[in-house]
Protein backbone atom coordinates (compact mmCIF):
# COMPACT_ATOMS: atom_id res chain seq x y z
CA UNK A 1 0.00 0.00 0.00
CA UNK A 2 1.59 3.61 -1.00
CA UNK A 3 1.93 6.22 1.24
CA UNK A 4 -0.84 8.37 -0.34
CA UNK A 5 -3.31 5.40 0.34
CA UNK A 6 -2.39 4.88 3.97
CA UNK A 7 -2.93 8.80 3.92
CA UNK A 8 -6.39 8.52 2.60
CA UNK A 9 -7.52 5.56 4.22
CA UNK A 10 -6.15 7.54 8.22
CA UNK A 11 -8.09 10.29 6.90
CA UNK A 12 -11.17 8.65 6.39
CA UNK A 13 -10.47 6.82 9.75
CA UNK A 14 -10.49 9.96 11.49
CA UNK A 15 -14.01 10.96 9.45
CA UNK A 16 -15.59 7.90 11.27
CA UNK A 17 -14.09 8.72 14.62
CA UNK A 18 -15.16 12.17 14.90
CA UNK A 19 -18.82 11.05 13.17
CA UNK A 20 -18.99 8.79 16.59
CA UNK A 21 -17.99 11.37 18.77
CA UNK A 22 -20.56 13.90 16.96
CA UNK A 23 -23.09 10.98 18.17
CA UNK A 24 -21.95 10.31 21.83
CA UNK A 25 -21.87 11.93 24.61
CA UNK A 26 -22.09 15.54 25.86
CA UNK A 27 -23.64 16.65 22.37
CA UNK A 28 -26.96 17.29 23.82
CA UNK A 29 -26.02 20.16 26.63
CA UNK A 30 -27.65 23.33 25.32
CA UNK A 31 -24.67 24.92 24.20
CA UNK A 32 -23.56 21.92 21.39
CA UNK A 33 -26.38 22.94 18.62
CA UNK A 34 -25.87 26.94 18.80
CA UNK A 35 -22.13 26.03 18.86
CA UNK A 36 -22.04 23.78 15.61
CA UNK A 37 -24.27 26.06 14.19
CA UNK A 38 -21.69 29.03 14.66
CA UNK A 39 -18.96 26.89 13.48
CA UNK A 40 -20.68 25.59 9.89
CA UNK A 41 -21.68 29.49 9.49
CA UNK A 42 -18.55 30.50 9.89
CA UNK A 43 -16.92 27.73 7.89
CA UNK A 44 -19.56 27.92 5.38
CA UNK A 45 -18.76 32.19 5.26
CA UNK A 46 -15.42 31.37 5.20
CA UNK A 47 -15.40 28.81 1.95
CA UNK A 48 -17.29 30.82 -0.08
CA UNK A 49 -16.94 34.80 0.84
CA UNK A 50 -13.11 34.25 0.56
CA UNK A 51 -12.81 32.57 -2.89
CA UNK A 52 -15.07 34.86 -3.89
CA UNK A 53 -13.53 37.96 -2.75
CA UNK A 54 -10.03 37.19 -4.13
CA UNK A 55 -11.75 36.16 -7.47
CA UNK A 56 -13.17 39.68 -7.41
CA UNK A 57 -10.32 41.67 -6.20
CA UNK A 58 -7.66 39.73 -8.60
CA UNK A 59 -10.49 40.57 -11.38
CA UNK A 60 -10.31 44.06 -10.26
CA UNK A 61 -6.71 44.72 -10.79
CA UNK A 62 -6.02 42.70 -13.69
CA UNK A 63 -8.72 43.94 -15.57
CA UNK A 64 -8.08 47.05 -14.89
CA UNK A 65 -4.22 46.92 -15.32
CA UNK A 66 -5.71 45.28 -18.90
CA UNK A 67 -8.47 48.07 -19.43
CA UNK A 68 -6.03 50.62 -18.85
CA UNK A 69 -3.44 49.14 -21.27
CA UNK A 70 -6.14 49.56 -23.95
CA UNK A 71 -6.90 52.65 -23.46
CA UNK A 72 -3.46 53.86 -23.24
CA UNK A 73 -2.53 52.05 -26.50
CA UNK A 74 -4.77 54.25 -28.81
CA UNK A 75 -3.81 57.03 -26.99
CA UNK A 76 0.03 56.71 -27.91
CA UNK A 77 -1.34 56.46 -31.40
CA UNK A 78 -3.11 59.20 -31.90
CA UNK A 79 -0.30 61.08 -30.66
CA UNK A 80 1.83 59.58 -33.20
CA UNK A 81 -0.91 59.87 -35.99
CA UNK A 82 -0.88 63.65 -35.45
CA UNK A 83 2.82 64.00 -34.97
CA UNK A 84 3.05 62.32 -38.08
CA UNK A 85 0.58 64.40 -39.90
CA UNK A 86 2.89 67.68 -38.70
CA UNK A 87 5.78 66.43 -39.87
CA UNK A 88 4.66 65.98 -43.52
CA UNK A 89 3.10 69.39 -42.96
CA UNK A 90 6.44 71.02 -42.54
CA UNK A 91 8.49 68.29 -44.90
CA UNK A 92 5.69 69.46 -47.69
CA UNK A 93 6.62 72.86 -46.90
CA UNK A 94 10.41 72.49 -46.37
CA UNK A 95 10.56 70.42 -49.84
CA UNK A 96 8.57 73.39 -51.59
CA UNK A 97 11.02 76.04 -50.06
CA UNK A 98 14.21 73.87 -51.30
CA UNK A 99 12.39 73.12 -54.65
CA UNK A 100 12.01 77.03 -55.52
CA UNK A 101 15.66 77.92 -54.13
CA UNK A 102 17.02 74.94 -56.62
CA UNK A 103 15.05 75.94 -59.68
CA UNK A 104 15.48 79.38 -60.14
CA UNK A 105 18.78 81.55 -59.61
CA UNK A 106 19.56 83.95 -56.93
CA UNK A 107 19.50 86.58 -59.84
CA UNK A 108 16.11 85.79 -60.77
CA UNK A 109 15.16 85.50 -57.31
CA UNK A 110 16.62 88.99 -56.73
CA UNK A 111 13.66 89.91 -59.78
CA UNK A 112 10.52 91.45 -57.74
CA UNK A 113 7.95 90.23 -60.36
CA UNK A 114 9.21 86.77 -60.37
CA UNK A 115 8.76 86.68 -56.06
CA UNK A 116 5.58 87.94 -56.22
CA UNK A 117 4.48 85.35 -59.11
CA UNK A 118 5.78 82.56 -56.45
CA UNK A 119 4.22 83.88 -53.54
CA UNK A 120 1.32 84.09 -55.25
CA UNK A 121 1.09 80.64 -56.50
CA UNK A 122 1.86 79.57 -52.69
CA UNK A 123 -0.69 80.52 -51.61
CA UNK A 124 -3.13 79.34 -54.10
CA UNK A 125 -1.67 75.87 -54.00
CA UNK A 126 -0.45 75.28 -50.74
CA UNK A 127 -2.17 78.12 -48.65
CA UNK A 128 -0.69 79.37 -45.66
CA UNK A 129 2.57 81.14 -47.20
CA UNK A 130 2.46 84.83 -45.85
CA UNK A 131 5.87 86.24 -47.53
CA UNK A 132 8.78 84.89 -49.07
CA UNK A 133 12.50 86.72 -48.63
CA UNK A 134 15.62 86.81 -50.08
CA UNK A 135 19.02 87.31 -47.83
CA UNK A 136 21.95 88.10 -49.08
CA UNK A 137 25.55 86.69 -47.26
CA UNK A 138 25.45 89.74 -44.93
CA UNK A 139 22.29 88.83 -43.39
CA UNK A 140 20.47 91.63 -45.57
CA UNK A 141 16.85 90.98 -46.66
CA UNK A 142 17.31 92.13 -50.56
CA UNK A 143 13.91 90.84 -52.09
CA UNK A 144 10.84 90.46 -50.49
CA UNK A 145 7.37 89.70 -51.52
CA UNK A 146 4.57 90.15 -48.40
CA UNK A 147 2.31 92.74 -46.87
CA UNK A 148 5.11 93.99 -44.81
CA UNK A 149 7.75 96.67 -44.88
CA UNK A 150 10.97 94.50 -44.28
CA UNK A 151 12.97 95.29 -47.20
CA UNK A 152 16.42 96.07 -46.30
CA UNK A 153 15.95 94.58 -42.50
CA UNK A 154 19.21 92.68 -41.58
CA UNK A 155 18.65 89.37 -39.90
CA UNK A 156 22.07 88.33 -39.40
CA UNK A 157 21.79 88.60 -35.80
CA UNK A 158 18.91 86.17 -35.43
CA UNK A 159 19.00 82.75 -34.80
CA UNK A 160 17.30 81.56 -37.69
CA UNK A 161 20.13 82.99 -39.75
CA UNK A 162 22.95 81.44 -37.76
CA UNK A 163 21.25 78.10 -37.70
CA UNK A 164 20.30 78.42 -41.43
CA UNK A 165 23.60 78.60 -41.82
CA UNK A 166 24.84 75.45 -40.06
CA UNK A 167 22.45 73.22 -40.74
CA UNK A 168 21.54 74.07 -44.27
CA UNK A 169 17.61 74.07 -43.30
CA UNK A 170 15.80 75.62 -40.39
CA UNK A 171 12.43 75.22 -39.27
CA UNK A 172 12.15 77.62 -36.57
CA UNK A 173 9.59 77.78 -33.12
CA UNK A 174 6.48 80.20 -33.14
CA UNK A 175 7.07 84.00 -32.87
CA UNK A 176 5.77 87.18 -33.22
CA UNK A 177 8.70 89.22 -34.82
CA UNK A 178 7.51 92.12 -37.08
CA UNK A 179 4.24 90.95 -37.97
CA UNK A 180 3.14 91.31 -34.19
CA UNK A 181 0.92 87.87 -34.97
CA UNK A 182 1.86 83.95 -34.49
CA UNK A 183 3.84 82.59 -37.29
CA UNK A 184 7.00 80.08 -38.30
CA UNK A 185 9.33 80.40 -40.58
CA UNK A 186 11.34 77.95 -43.28
CA UNK A 187 15.06 79.02 -44.14
CA UNK A 188 16.70 76.98 -46.42
CA UNK A 189 20.56 78.26 -47.77
CA UNK A 190 22.03 77.73 -51.30
CA UNK A 191 25.64 79.19 -53.40
CA UNK A 192 25.92 81.63 -56.55
CA UNK A 193 28.03 80.48 -59.09
CA UNK A 194 30.87 82.84 -57.24
CA UNK A 195 30.24 80.80 -54.23
CA UNK A 196 29.02 83.42 -52.13
CA UNK A 197 25.32 82.24 -49.76
CA UNK A 198 22.07 83.36 -50.07
CA UNK A 199 18.80 82.40 -48.37
CA UNK A 200 15.56 81.84 -49.30
CA UNK A 201 13.23 82.30 -46.11
CA UNK A 202 9.14 82.10 -46.37
CA UNK A 203 6.86 82.85 -43.33
CA UNK A 204 4.25 80.46 -42.34
CA UNK A 205 0.87 81.35 -40.05
CA UNK A 206 -0.10 78.83 -37.45
CA UNK A 207 -3.89 78.31 -38.84
CA UNK A 208 -2.86 75.14 -40.04
CA UNK A 209 -1.62 73.74 -36.90
CA UNK A 210 -5.20 74.37 -35.37
CA UNK A 211 -6.60 72.06 -38.33
CA UNK A 212 -3.94 69.54 -37.30
CA UNK A 213 -5.18 69.58 -34.16
CA UNK A 214 -9.03 69.60 -34.83
CA UNK A 215 -8.93 66.46 -36.88
CA UNK A 216 -7.86 64.24 -33.46
CA UNK A 217 -11.87 64.60 -32.51
CA UNK A 218 -11.29 65.28 -28.64
CA UNK A 219 -13.61 65.63 -26.27
CA UNK A 220 -14.18 69.22 -24.70
CA UNK A 221 -12.94 67.77 -21.68
CA UNK A 222 -9.33 66.85 -23.58
CA UNK A 223 -6.50 68.99 -24.72
CA UNK A 224 -3.70 69.05 -27.14
CA UNK A 225 -1.22 71.66 -28.15
CA UNK A 226 2.62 72.53 -29.18
CA UNK A 227 4.97 73.15 -27.18
CA UNK A 228 9.13 73.89 -28.02
CA UNK A 229 11.68 72.42 -25.61
CA UNK A 230 11.90 75.37 -23.60
CA UNK A 231 7.96 74.71 -22.44
CA UNK A 232 7.00 77.36 -24.69
CA UNK A 233 3.45 77.10 -26.09
CA UNK A 234 3.31 76.80 -29.87
CA UNK A 235 -0.52 76.34 -30.34
CA UNK A 236 -3.28 77.52 -27.66
CA UNK A 237 -4.09 75.20 -25.20
CA UNK A 238 -7.64 74.98 -23.56
CA UNK A 239 -6.17 74.86 -19.80
CA UNK A 240 -2.63 75.35 -20.05
CA UNK A 241 -2.35 78.37 -21.24
CA UNK A 242 -1.88 80.49 -24.49
CA UNK A 243 0.58 80.79 -27.70
CA UNK A 244 4.15 82.04 -26.62
CA UNK A 245 2.94 81.58 -22.77
CA UNK A 246 5.11 78.82 -20.72
CA UNK A 247 2.77 76.44 -20.48
CA UNK A 248 1.40 75.88 -17.52
CA UNK A 249 2.14 71.70 -17.36
CA UNK A 250 5.28 70.09 -17.38
CA UNK A 251 5.62 68.53 -20.37
CA UNK A 252 8.48 66.17 -21.29
CA UNK A 253 10.89 66.92 -24.20
CA UNK A 254 14.11 66.55 -25.48
CA UNK A 255 12.52 62.89 -26.47
CA UNK A 256 11.97 62.24 -30.61
CA UNK A 257 9.49 58.77 -28.96
CA UNK A 258 6.01 59.13 -28.04
CA UNK A 259 4.86 57.47 -24.82
CA UNK A 260 1.95 57.83 -22.65
CA UNK A 261 2.27 58.69 -18.78
CA UNK A 262 -0.18 59.39 -15.61
CA UNK A 263 0.53 62.69 -13.80
CA UNK A 264 -1.54 65.61 -11.85
CA UNK A 265 -2.05 68.80 -13.92
CA UNK A 266 -1.79 71.77 -11.94
CA UNK A 267 -5.80 72.59 -11.92
CA UNK A 268 -5.14 69.23 -9.19
CA UNK A 269 -6.69 67.03 -12.79
CA UNK A 270 -5.65 63.22 -12.89
CA UNK A 271 -4.74 63.34 -16.45
CA UNK A 272 -3.34 60.64 -19.01
CA UNK A 273 -0.37 62.63 -20.90
CA UNK A 274 0.38 61.40 -24.33
CA UNK A 275 3.56 63.17 -25.85
CA UNK A 276 5.17 62.49 -29.21
CA UNK A 277 8.18 64.77 -30.32
CA UNK A 278 9.07 65.80 -33.51
CA UNK A 279 12.34 64.77 -36.22
CA UNK A 280 12.55 68.06 -38.30
CA UNK A 281 11.08 70.70 -35.73
CA UNK A 282 12.27 71.42 -32.16
CA UNK A 283 8.33 70.78 -31.18
CA UNK A 284 6.69 68.21 -28.71
CA UNK A 285 2.66 67.13 -29.21
CA UNK A 286 1.03 66.86 -25.82
CA UNK A 287 -2.28 65.39 -25.74
CA UNK A 288 -4.00 65.72 -22.26
CA UNK A 289 -7.28 63.66 -21.12
CA UNK A 290 -8.96 63.52 -17.84
CA UNK A 291 -8.00 60.23 -16.31
CA UNK A 292 -11.97 59.97 -15.06
CA UNK A 293 -12.90 60.36 -19.02
CA UNK A 294 -10.67 57.70 -20.24
CA UNK A 295 -11.47 55.24 -17.25
CA UNK A 296 -15.34 56.01 -17.51
CA UNK A 297 -15.90 52.53 -18.56
CA UNK A 298 -13.86 51.09 -15.95
CA UNK A 299 -15.56 53.02 -13.48
CA UNK A 300 -18.80 51.67 -14.93
CA UNK A 301 -18.08 48.30 -15.04
CA UNK A 302 -16.64 48.49 -11.61
CA UNK A 303 -19.91 49.99 -9.68
CA UNK A 304 -22.19 47.09 -11.96
CA UNK A 305 -19.27 44.76 -10.17
CA UNK A 306 -19.64 45.97 -6.33
CA UNK A 307 -23.69 45.91 -6.99
CA UNK A 308 -23.24 42.36 -8.11
CA UNK A 309 -21.10 41.27 -5.66
CA UNK A 310 -22.89 42.82 -2.59
CA UNK A 311 -25.96 40.93 -3.99
CA UNK A 312 -23.99 37.37 -4.28
CA UNK A 313 -23.11 38.06 -0.39
CA UNK A 314 -26.80 38.98 0.83
CA UNK A 315 -28.11 35.70 -1.20
CA UNK A 316 -24.78 33.71 0.46
CA UNK A 317 -25.44 34.72 4.08
CA UNK A 318 -28.88 33.83 3.80
CA UNK A 319 -28.95 30.77 2.26
CA UNK A 320 -25.80 29.65 4.62
CA UNK A 321 -28.21 30.97 7.61
CA UNK A 322 -31.59 28.88 5.84
CA UNK A 323 -29.83 25.75 5.30
CA UNK A 324 -27.33 25.70 8.43
CA UNK A 325 -30.84 25.88 10.52
CA UNK A 326 -31.83 23.35 8.09
CA UNK A 327 -28.77 20.81 8.65
CA UNK A 328 -28.75 21.53 12.41
CA UNK A 329 -32.10 20.58 12.61
CA UNK A 330 -31.97 17.71 11.33
CA UNK A 331 -28.64 16.74 13.19
CA UNK A 332 -31.03 17.24 16.24
CA UNK A 333 -33.52 14.75 14.94
CA UNK A 334 -31.17 12.19 14.02
CA UNK A 335 -29.69 12.77 17.47
CA UNK A 336 -32.85 11.42 19.09
CA UNK A 337 -32.73 8.15 16.64
CA UNK A 338 -28.74 7.77 17.10
CA UNK A 339 -28.91 4.77 19.90
CA UNK A 340 -30.59 2.50 17.34
CA UNK A 341 -28.70 3.75 14.37
CA UNK A 342 -25.22 3.70 15.51
CA UNK A 343 -24.37 0.32 15.12
CA UNK A 344 -26.15 0.35 11.27
CA UNK A 345 -24.28 3.55 10.62
CA UNK A 346 -20.84 2.92 11.73
CA UNK A 347 -21.21 -0.44 9.17
CA UNK A 348 -22.58 1.69 6.17
CA UNK A 349 -20.18 4.71 6.82
CA UNK A 350 -17.21 2.00 6.24
CA UNK A 351 -19.04 0.87 2.84
CA UNK A 352 -19.54 4.37 1.71
CA UNK A 353 -16.01 5.36 2.53
CA UNK A 354 -14.87 2.46 0.16
CA UNK A 355 -17.15 3.53 -2.23
CA UNK A 356 -15.96 7.30 -1.93
CA UNK A 357 -12.02 5.75 -2.63
CA UNK A 358 -13.39 3.35 -5.36
CA UNK A 359 -15.05 6.43 -6.81
CA UNK A 360 -12.18 8.71 -6.51
CA UNK A 361 -9.60 6.49 -8.16
CA UNK A 362 -12.20 5.92 -11.03
CA UNK A 363 -12.72 10.24 -10.86
CA UNK A 364 -8.92 10.79 -11.26
CA UNK A 365 -8.91 8.64 -14.21
CA UNK A 366 -12.04 10.18 -16.31
CA UNK A 367 -12.72 13.59 -14.96
CA UNK A 368 -9.42 15.26 -16.48
CA UNK A 369 -10.93 13.80 -19.97
CA UNK A 370 -14.07 15.04 -19.28
CA UNK A 371 -13.26 18.44 -18.64
CA UNK A 372 -10.76 19.02 -21.55
CA UNK A 373 -13.47 17.47 -23.69
CA UNK A 374 -15.69 20.02 -22.02
CA UNK A 375 -13.16 23.16 -22.13
CA UNK A 376 -12.71 22.34 -25.86
CA UNK A 377 -16.29 22.30 -26.41
CA UNK A 378 -16.83 25.60 -24.80
CA UNK A 379 -13.60 27.26 -26.76
CA UNK A 380 -15.25 25.61 -30.12
CA UNK A 381 -18.79 27.36 -28.87
CA UNK A 382 -16.95 30.49 -27.98
CA UNK A 383 -14.88 30.86 -31.44
CA UNK A 384 -17.57 30.40 -33.18
CA UNK A 385 -19.80 33.32 -31.49
CA UNK A 386 -16.59 35.49 -31.86
CA UNK A 387 -15.52 38.00 -34.82
CA UNK A 388 -12.80 37.67 -37.23
CA UNK A 389 -9.34 37.60 -35.22
CA UNK A 390 -5.93 36.60 -36.39
CA UNK A 391 -5.55 32.72 -36.27
CA UNK A 392 -9.13 31.80 -35.47
CA UNK A 393 -9.55 29.22 -37.90
CA UNK A 394 -6.15 27.59 -36.34
CA UNK A 395 -7.73 27.88 -33.37
CA UNK A 396 -11.18 25.95 -33.97
CA UNK A 397 -9.32 23.33 -35.69
CA UNK A 398 -6.85 22.67 -32.61
CA UNK A 399 -10.11 22.27 -30.33
CA UNK A 400 -11.36 20.33 -32.67
CA UNK A 401 -8.54 18.20 -32.46
CA UNK A 402 -8.39 18.33 -29.21
CA UNK A 403 -11.92 17.16 -28.68
CA UNK A 404 -11.31 14.34 -31.40
CA UNK A 405 -7.86 13.41 -29.25
CA UNK A 406 -9.67 12.73 -26.36
CA UNK A 407 -11.98 10.54 -27.97
CA UNK A 408 -9.37 9.10 -28.77
CA UNK A 409 -7.59 8.84 -25.69
CA UNK A 410 -11.05 7.12 -24.70
CA UNK A 411 -9.95 4.58 -27.65
CA UNK A 412 -6.44 3.86 -26.63
CA UNK A 413 -7.73 2.99 -23.13
CA UNK A 414 -9.97 0.43 -24.34
CA UNK A 415 -7.59 -0.69 -26.80
CA UNK A 416 -4.87 -1.25 -23.71
CA UNK A 417 -7.61 -3.03 -21.17
CA UNK A 418 -8.80 -5.11 -24.23
CA UNK A 419 -5.35 -5.72 -25.34
CA UNK A 420 -6.25 -9.55 -26.39
CA UNK A 421 -9.57 -9.05 -27.52
CA UNK A 422 -11.10 -7.61 -30.89
CA UNK A 423 -11.75 -3.92 -31.15
CA UNK A 424 -14.40 -2.25 -33.70
CA UNK A 425 -12.37 -0.18 -36.92
CA UNK A 426 -14.43 2.82 -38.38
CA UNK A 427 -13.44 3.41 -41.56
CA UNK A 428 -14.23 6.89 -43.14
CA UNK A 429 -12.76 9.00 -46.30
CA UNK A 430 -9.85 11.40 -44.90
CA UNK A 431 -7.59 13.27 -45.96
CA UNK A 432 -3.97 12.39 -44.27
CA UNK A 433 -2.31 15.50 -44.79
CA UNK A 434 -5.03 16.69 -42.48
CA UNK A 435 -4.36 14.32 -39.99
CA UNK A 436 -1.01 15.16 -40.28
CA UNK A 437 -1.76 18.53 -39.43
CA UNK A 438 -4.04 17.87 -36.78
CA UNK A 439 -0.98 15.33 -34.58
CA UNK A 440 2.01 18.18 -35.70
CA UNK A 441 -0.60 21.18 -33.54
CA UNK A 442 -0.52 19.28 -30.62
CA UNK A 443 3.62 18.73 -30.87
CA UNK A 444 4.22 22.16 -32.19
CA UNK A 445 4.56 23.37 -28.80
CA UNK A 446 7.35 20.91 -27.85
CA UNK A 447 9.24 21.59 -30.85
CA UNK A 448 9.35 25.30 -30.18
CA UNK A 449 10.34 24.46 -27.02
CA UNK A 450 13.42 22.63 -28.34
CA UNK A 451 13.75 24.75 -31.04
CA UNK A 452 13.33 21.76 -33.90
CA UNK A 453 13.84 22.34 -37.35
CA UNK A 454 10.30 20.62 -38.28
CA UNK A 455 9.96 20.12 -42.15
CA UNK A 456 6.50 19.45 -43.63
CA UNK A 457 6.95 18.57 -47.13
CA UNK A 458 3.08 17.69 -47.31
CA UNK A 459 1.61 16.56 -51.12
CA UNK A 460 -1.12 18.88 -51.22
CA UNK A 461 -2.63 16.71 -54.35
CA UNK A 462 -2.94 13.81 -52.56
CA UNK A 463 -6.55 11.98 -53.23
CA UNK A 464 -8.74 10.82 -50.21
CA UNK A 465 -7.71 7.30 -48.43
CA UNK A 466 -10.36 5.06 -46.44
CA UNK A 467 -9.43 4.42 -42.86
CA UNK A 468 -9.65 4.81 -39.64
CA UNK A 469 -8.73 8.84 -38.48
CA UNK A 470 -8.45 7.56 -34.83
CA UNK A 471 -6.04 4.65 -35.06
CA UNK A 472 -3.88 7.14 -37.80
CA UNK A 473 -3.99 9.65 -35.20
CA UNK A 474 -2.36 7.09 -32.51
CA UNK A 475 0.34 5.82 -35.21
CA UNK A 476 1.98 9.26 -36.54
CA UNK A 477 1.62 10.53 -32.51
CA UNK A 478 3.36 7.43 -31.82
CA UNK A 479 6.13 8.08 -34.72
CA UNK A 480 6.81 11.51 -34.45
CA UNK A 481 6.68 11.08 -30.48
CA UNK A 482 9.78 8.77 -31.09
CA UNK A 483 11.42 11.00 -33.37
CA UNK A 484 11.13 14.05 -30.98
CA UNK A 485 13.04 12.06 -28.10
CA UNK A 486 15.61 10.14 -30.46
CA UNK A 487 17.08 14.40 -31.08
CA UNK A 488 18.88 16.63 -29.23
CA UNK A 489 17.69 19.93 -28.76
CA UNK A 490 17.74 21.99 -32.22
CA UNK A 491 17.30 18.62 -34.70
CA UNK A 492 15.78 18.35 -37.49
CA UNK A 493 12.53 16.01 -37.75
CA UNK A 494 10.74 15.95 -41.51
CA UNK A 495 7.14 14.42 -42.05
CA UNK A 496 6.35 13.91 -46.20
CA UNK A 497 3.86 12.78 -48.00
CA UNK A 498 3.28 11.43 -51.14
CA UNK A 499 1.04 8.86 -53.73
CA UNK A 500 2.30 5.39 -54.67
CA UNK A 501 1.87 4.38 -57.54
CA UNK A 502 -0.58 1.36 -56.89
CA UNK A 503 -2.88 3.73 -55.04
CA UNK A 504 -3.08 4.68 -51.50
CA UNK A 505 -0.37 7.15 -49.88
CA UNK A 506 2.96 6.91 -48.24
CA UNK A 507 4.13 9.02 -45.48
CA UNK A 508 7.87 9.22 -44.15
CA UNK A 509 8.74 10.43 -40.60
CA UNK A 510 12.58 11.27 -40.58
CA UNK A 511 15.05 12.44 -38.09
CA UNK A 512 18.39 13.62 -37.82
CA UNK A 513 18.85 11.59 -34.41
CA UNK A 514 20.60 8.99 -32.55
CA UNK A 515 19.31 6.47 -34.99
CA UNK A 516 19.31 2.70 -33.72
CA UNK A 517 22.28 -0.34 -33.67
CA UNK A 518 21.29 -3.36 -36.05
CA UNK A 519 20.70 -5.15 -33.14
CA UNK A 520 18.39 -2.94 -31.60
CA UNK A 521 16.47 -2.55 -35.13
CA UNK A 522 15.59 -6.35 -35.27
CA UNK A 523 13.51 -6.05 -32.15
CA UNK A 524 12.14 -2.68 -32.33
CA UNK A 525 8.65 -3.50 -33.55
CA UNK A 526 8.49 -6.42 -30.17
CA UNK A 527 5.86 -5.33 -27.52
CA UNK A 528 7.87 -4.49 -24.38
CA UNK A 529 10.96 -3.64 -26.30
CA UNK A 530 12.26 -0.41 -25.54
CA UNK A 531 15.53 1.75 -26.10
CA UNK A 532 14.06 4.53 -23.49
CA UNK A 533 14.92 2.55 -20.11
CA UNK A 534 12.42 3.43 -17.52
CA UNK A 535 10.95 6.16 -19.59
CA UNK A 536 9.28 3.95 -21.74
CA UNK A 537 6.71 0.93 -21.87
CA UNK A 538 7.92 -1.08 -25.08
CA UNK A 539 4.73 -1.13 -26.82
CA UNK A 540 4.43 2.11 -29.14
CA UNK A 541 5.50 0.50 -31.64
CA UNK A 542 3.91 -2.43 -31.34
CA UNK A 543 0.63 -0.97 -31.48
CA UNK A 544 1.63 1.08 -34.04
CA UNK A 545 2.80 -1.98 -36.18
CA UNK A 546 -0.75 -3.88 -35.26
CA UNK A 547 -2.85 -0.61 -36.28
CA UNK A 548 -1.14 -0.37 -39.66
CA UNK A 549 -1.17 -4.10 -40.71
CA UNK A 550 -5.08 -3.96 -39.59
CA UNK A 551 -5.81 -1.04 -41.53
CA UNK A 552 -4.07 -2.91 -44.53
CA UNK A 553 -0.71 -0.90 -44.75
CA UNK A 554 2.81 -1.71 -44.55
CA UNK A 555 5.24 0.20 -42.07
CA UNK A 556 9.02 -0.35 -43.09
CA UNK A 557 12.02 1.65 -41.02
CA UNK A 558 15.38 2.32 -42.09
CA UNK A 559 18.62 3.59 -39.50
CA UNK A 560 21.92 4.41 -38.91
CA UNK A 561 23.66 4.79 -35.69
CA UNK A 562 24.27 8.24 -35.20
CA UNK A 563 22.85 9.24 -38.15
CA UNK A 564 19.11 8.99 -37.62
CA UNK A 565 15.91 6.86 -38.36
CA UNK A 566 13.48 6.88 -41.21
CA UNK A 567 9.78 5.09 -40.57
CA UNK A 568 8.00 4.85 -43.78
CA UNK A 569 4.01 4.30 -43.36
CA UNK A 570 2.31 2.90 -46.48
CA UNK A 571 -1.44 2.61 -46.48
CA UNK A 572 -3.82 1.81 -49.30
CA UNK A 573 -6.78 3.69 -50.79
CA UNK A 574 -9.07 1.59 -49.28
CA UNK A 575 -7.87 -1.67 -46.75
CA UNK A 576 -8.65 -5.48 -47.76
CA UNK A 577 -11.78 -6.55 -46.08
CA UNK A 578 -9.82 -9.67 -44.34
CA UNK A 579 -7.63 -7.19 -42.32
CA UNK A 580 -10.40 -4.90 -41.02
CA UNK A 581 -12.28 -7.92 -39.74
CA UNK A 582 -9.76 -9.70 -38.09
CA UNK A 583 -6.67 -10.56 -40.47
CA UNK A 584 -3.67 -12.33 -39.76
CA UNK A 585 -1.82 -11.74 -36.38
CA UNK A 586 1.27 -9.51 -36.06
CA UNK A 587 4.17 -11.90 -36.82
CA UNK A 588 7.61 -10.34 -36.35
CA UNK A 589 9.12 -13.70 -38.42
CA UNK A 590 8.03 -12.00 -41.59
CA UNK A 591 7.85 -8.34 -41.25
CA UNK A 592 10.17 -6.51 -43.90
CA UNK A 593 10.90 -4.01 -41.22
Amino acid sequence: MTAQWKDAMWTIRNLIFSIDSLFSGGEDSPGHYRNLTRNIIITMLVVTIVPLTAMGVLNHFQYGRHLRSELITPLANTARKATHSFELFFEERLSTVRFIANAYEYEDLLDNQTLHHLLRVLKSEQGGFVDLAIINADGDLVNYAGPYNLLGKNYASQRSYQEVLVKGSYISNVFMGHRKIPHIVIAVQRYTDEGANWIIRATIDTDRFYKLLGTLGLSPESDAFLVSSDNILQTDSTFYGKTLEPCRLNIPTGTRSTFVTETTDPDGRQILLACSGFTSANYVLAIAKPRSVVMRSWYAMKSDALVIYAVSLLVIIFMVMKMTGTLVRRIKESDERRETALTELQHTQKLSSIGRLAAGVAHEINNPLAIINEKAGLMTDLMGAAGDFPHKERIIKLTEAIIGSVSRCKTITHRLLGFARKLDTVMEPLSINDILDEVMGFLERESIYRQLDMRLNLDQTLAPISSDRGQLQQVFLNLLTNAFAAVEDGGSVSVTSQPVAEGGVAVTVEDNGCGMSEEVAKHIFDPFFSTKKENGTGLGLSITYGIIKKLGGTIAMSTRQGEGTTFTVTLPEKPPTDTINGGPEHDHTNSTH
